[in-house]
């Protein structure tokens, strides 16, 4: 596994961690301490930080450790040799909460790591006395003082010192240490007076020796950070132009929103063209519809829940559903599971926000605008930008190091602009295909940006166009050509035969439209794609509506590409084989066929067919070889 601390000849060992003192509420330990208790036992204390509480996303930013009465550090970046050679010699492994917190980190970042036969997590051992709550409430109960000119530094502000140090100031790394000391020299002072309570030996860290001599030796050693040890950080700062260039999301159009529940107050609101942001502060959906629809973007981005969890039908707790189903989706749940905090998608306070934010969705992709779901603490978390909890300036200064341009890096903005410009930024990842889908069954996906590999999309061309335009035409040639060819109305045909019918050019232009006012063009969407799932390259006949296009973009991202096919009426006319029940005006002027205006405008791609079949096929030939060359999202 790959070692943030970049060791070289140190091969990662094997785990014979084997006793966790679990959480009990009993006074006395059920487990037998006396391993610990022997004069031969070596006690190594120890405490990581980090850049925040995600295990899964978040690093290790300096590991702190004690043995033998001496304190050592280990900065992100350094070899990590002494540390995994005194772990490897301990016998005991004490820290505060290990078990959920340090232990993952260690393990994340080394992979299998020797650890000592013994590991005492303080956190539930000390409650076997009475102790209960963080280390630092517990010493505070105990009159432990170890943090001199350290009592404005907690774990948030841990995190800030090392973004400072990052961007080089020295003093706050030392400051960083410092703090994680007295994390360790505290946990020491903690275990003496918790093995007193238990009746067992007191002097537990340094058999004979008194801890106030300890403590003593402990402070009155030479600062442990060395000016030539660390003038460089050893950290790779991630940027826009080093993550999208030569993507399509270098000089995408996205418009970011941090959604409230509530017109009544402003939502952040961003658009983001390329690596430069302009933003605002509005307040209705009126106004960011219409905003969308003049800025013609690529892709929204939505910081809200945009669906119910699985089995869920309303947003509000009469739902019969509520017991059975709950009130979190499957997203919410993996995030939680990777140490990220997120409120529950109908959470009582949740629940308006949830409502206004599918709705706003719903009306923008029937405009045929792509809309994700992206939470910006997450992507904030994954980009290493301190959250807007941190601190306005923090975050601010996080994201124009990413490289974000605009007037929101000289001007007061909101939080909330602040967090859309985020949002807009997921958008980037999810067009550069650099992201995860999180989503349970029925559930729309939440987009969590991945720094690593991107994902292997198929390359999925949809045509539109009004009838004998020649799309399915089109169409058919790119199967020829190795594409998996699906059609609209395939799916309808299904619906018409399950319901005793024939089909036709009538009866699927009446079910059609049917099917787009009952059950979705969503549910039509996913339909047609089940029919050619699996598949590199993929062509779609047939798209209807706006919405069909929306729901491409999200699935696919900058590999869909929407082709328009147009004729002239004389043409079309021409070649529409007349029957005894329908004319070509009538079939032309179906409600099924309105939305093909809308969709020619938003194609991406042009072609008139009015000429021969070899020419038809050369002109698609062309745009395949250039889709296939660039790679990038085409401008509409």
């Amino acid at each position: 596994m790959f070692s943030l601390f970049d060791s070289e000849g140190v091969n990662p060992p094997t785990s014979r961690t084997r006793a966790v003192l679990p959480v009990r509420k009993s006074a006395a330990p059920d487990v037998n301490l006396s391993p610990i208790l022997s004069r031969d036992a070596r006690v190594l204390f120890l405490d990581v930080e980090t850049t925040g509480l995600s295990w899964f996303y978040d690093e290790i930013t300096i590991i702190g450790w004690a043995i033998d009465g001496t304190y050592k550090v280990l900065v992100k970046g350094e070899d990590p040799a002494p540390l995994l050679k005194d772990l490897a010699s301990a016998t005991v492994l004490v820290t505060f909460n290990g078990t959920l917190f340090d232990l993952r980190f260690l393990q994340k970042t080394f992979g299998d790591l020797v650890l000592p036969g013994i590991h005492v997590d303080l956190r539930y051992l000390s409650r076997r006395v009475g102790l209960a709550g963080g280390q630092k409430s517990i010493e505070r109960e105990l009159k432990i003082d170890f943090r001199n000119d350290l009592d404005d530094v907690d774990g948030a502000a841990a995190v800030l010192l090392w973004h400072d140090y990052l961007r080089g100031s020295l003093p706050a790394l030392q400051k960083l240490v410092l703090y994680n000391r007295s994390d360790v020299l505290g946990m020491a002072a903690i275990l003496d007076i918790v093995m007193a309570r238990l009746n067992l030996q007191r002097d537990f860290w340094l058999q004979p020796q008194a801890f106030e001599e300890i403590a003593r030796r402990i402070f009155g050693q030479p600062a442990p950070i060395i000016s030539d040890r660390a003038l460089q950080p050893s950290v790779v700062f991630r940027s826009f132009a080093s993550i999208f260039s030569a993507t399509p999301a270098e000089q995408a159009r996205i418009v970011g929103i941090d959604l409230t529940g509530s017109e009544k107050r402003g939502s952040g609101w961003c658009f983001l063209n390329g690596a430069v942001a302009e933003t605002l502060t509005v307040h209705t959906d009126e106004e960011m519809v219409g905003r969308i629809i003049d800025l013609k973007p690529d892709l929204v981005s939505i910081d809200s829940p945009l669906s119910l969890p699985f089995g869920r039908t309303v947003v509000t707790d009469d739902d019969p559903g509520r017991q059975q189903y709950g009130i979190m989706r499957k997203c919410e749940r993996e995030l939680k599971r990777r140490g990220v905090n997120v409120y529950p998608a109908l959470l009582p306070s949740m629940q308006g926000l949830t409502r206004r934010g599918m709705l706003l969705a719903a009306r923008i992709r029937s405009e045929g605008v792509a809309v994700i779901e992206s939470y910006p603490g997450a992507a904030q978390d994954i980009m290493a930008i301190p959250r807007k909890g941190a601190g306005i300036e923090y975050l601010k200064r996080g994201l124009s190091d990413f490289g974000i341009e605009g007037r929101y890096v000289s001007e007061d903005v909101t939080h909330d602009e602040l967090d859309a410009i985020t949002a807009a930024l997921v958008g980037s990842f999810f067009l550069a295909g650099k992201y995860e889908a999180l989503c349970g069954p029925t559930e729309g996906a939440l987009i969590v940006p991945k720094l690593t590999d991107s994902i292997d999309a198929p390359l999925v061309v949809g045509i539109s166009g009004r009838i004998c335009s020649g799309k399915t035409t089109a169409a058919r040639m790119l199967e020829e050509q190795g594409f998996a060819y699906t059609r609209f109305s395939l799916v309808i045909d299904d619906e018409i035969r399950e319901a005793g019918q024939t089909p036709d050019r009538a009866t699927r232009q009446q079910f059609g439209e049917r099917i787009h006012s009952e059950k979705g063009q969503r549910w039509l969407c996913e339909r047609v794609l089940q029919r050619v799932g699996g598949h590199n390259l993929i062509v779609i006949d047939g798209l209807r509506f706006p919405e069909d296009r929306a729901y491409f973009v999200e699935t696919f991202g900058a590999r869909f590409i929407h082709l328009h096919i147009s004729a002239s009426d004389e043409v079309r006319r021409d070649r529409y084989a007349e029957d005894a029940s329908v004319s070509f005006e009538s079939a032309d002027d179906q409600p099924v066929e309105a939305g093909i205006g809308p969709l020619a405008k938003l194609a991406q791609i042009h072609l008139t067919n009015e000429g021969s079949l070899s020419e038809l096929k050369q002109s698609l030939d062309q745009v395949i070889s250039e889709v296939s060359k660039s790679g990038k999202c085409l401008s509409q």
